[in-house]
């Protein structure tokens, strides 16, 4: 394995880090020396005042000069003066003219401001005679780089938290699409879409994730192959015994009409309906739990269908009593009246079966909120606490004393769940089995 996406994300981390860090300095480096020069309309300004000075000076009016002086410091709430320089060299020592030319009291308004210093610094504008300065402290207001301390906040916090985003957003969008394409492809794959794939819409990506579409791939493709040679299995089984089992029907039948031993005649054809029953179930269970269908394409009377069923079933047994209360009419939209009535017979026929000869059963149907609610109750030995749920699942044997349910409650839990509707067990208070039906009125 080469871990492709290992040494991308390790890459693309890595460099995008110190690329990072070396544009926020680069960047906070010149947003400072930017902030660290006076505006060029203070500098106008200031060198103004000094033209203004040095006009009053030489004009010798010191008074003018003084006043002006005070009206300056208390407009622009700082310091200011007019001195003179009088550098006189000791012990021999000879002035170059470097220095005499460069020479200041305070700083030229051209030169940076440290951001970092407390104070304003003296500001420097000498007069033409090189030997008189007219010297201000920068007035605050002149001062560059107030908003440098926000401007580091941004850059420092602000911006690498967006920068650092965007990285994110840009490798989660890279290995979330081949995840979420991974996961719409199980979700159709589960809805029943066999052919689904995934590698191909991963175009020319090689990685561990590319990899995974691939075991995915494999993995569909067989599971499909499995799960096609089972319809098939299942199709030729249906085939192969219904044959054997019509032949067996046609030869009792032809046995009964010479007048043979009908006893065991009947017998072999109670059987051989019985398997067929059996067949057909298995087959329809089978059918219900791989393809998952939802029957809801129908509006029918839960009143008609459970009217006619129980009258078949007093007619079956005629031994027990069936106890039925219902409304006139239950009207019920989205369901499949061939399921329904198949599962409400199995769980009614299942209470026949464990009810006593003599005993009864009692059936209701009644409206709770959006849904109807049918309860069948029986009068058998009830089912132990712990095998409630498992009731329901094909020929399941518990250890009460009821038999065992084979294959009538499991393909009515399933033939009701799919038309949108729900199946639960509960013993009586006084003994017995009470099974719960809810079906919704409406499909939704």
């Amino acid at each position: 394995m080469n871990h492709r996406l290992f040494w991308k994300l390790c890459l693309v981390i890595g460099l995008g880090s110190v690329l990072l860090f070396w544009i926020i300095a680069r960047v906070a480096w010149q947003t400072e020396e930017r902030m660290s020069f006076i505006d060029a309309e203070h500098q106008r300004t200031l060198r103004h005042y000094g033209e203004q000075a040095e006009a009053m000076y030489r004009a010798g009016d010191h008074e003018a000069l003084a006043r002006w002086l005070t009206t300056l410091q208390q407009q622009e709430q700082t310091w200011a003066a007019v001195v003179e320089s009088d550098v006189r060299p000791l012990a021999g020592s000879v002035l170059t003219e470097r220095f005499q030319e460069g020479f200041g009291l305070g700083r030229d308004v051209s030169w940076k401001i440290h951001l970092y210093f407390q104070e304003n610094p003296i500001m420097d504008l000498p007069f033409a005679d090189g030997r008189t300065h007219f010297l201000i402290i920068l007035p605050q207001r002149m001062r560059p780089g107030l908003n440098w301390h926000y401007a580091k906040l941004l850059l420092q916090l602000v911006v690498p938290l967006v920068l650092m985003l965007i990285v994110c957003l840009v490798l989660y969008r890279h290995l979330m699409q081949p995840l979420g394409r991974l996961e719409q492809a199980t979700r159709q794959f589960s809805d029943g879409r066999l052919d689904v794939r995934v590698r191909s819409l991963l175009g020319s990506r090689n990685d561990e994730l590319a990899r995974l579409a691939e075991t995915f791939d494999a993995m569909a493709a067989r599971t499909g192959q499995l799960i096609i040679d089972q319809r098939q299995r299942l199709a030729d089984m249906s085939h192969e015994l219904r044959t054997p089992l019509t032949r067996i029907e046609m030869a009792v039948s032809l046995a009964e009409q010479d007048g043979g031993q009908r006893q065991l005649l009947e017998r072999i054809r109670d059987d051989c309906a019985g398997m067929r029953r059996l067949v057909e179930d298995a087959l329809t269970l089978s059918w219900l739990e791989n393809e998952r269908p939802e029957l809801r394409d129908e509006n029918l009377d839960l009143s008609e269908l459970l009217d006619s069923i129980l009258d078949d079933a007093r007619f079956e047994y005629p031994d027990r009593q069936v106890l039925c209360q219902m409304p006139d009419s239950a009207p019920l939209h989205g369901s499949s009246s061939r399921a329904l009535g198949q599962a409400i017979e199995n769980v009614v026929r299942n209470a026949l079966d464990h009810t006593p000869a003599g005993g009864q059963i009692e059936v209701s149907l009644s409206e709770e909120g959006d849904a109807w609610l049918l309860q069948v109750a029986d009068q058998g030995p009830g089912v132990a606490e712990q095998w409630l749920e498992r009731i329901f699942q094909p020929f399941f044997r518990g250890g009460s004393e009821r038999a065992g349910f084979g294959l009538g409650l499991a393909l009515a839990q399933r033939q009701v769940s799919a038309t949108g509707g729900s199946v639960r067990a509960s013993n009586r208070v006084g003994g017995g089995l009470l099974m719960d039906i809810r079906l919704p009125r409406a499909a939704m």
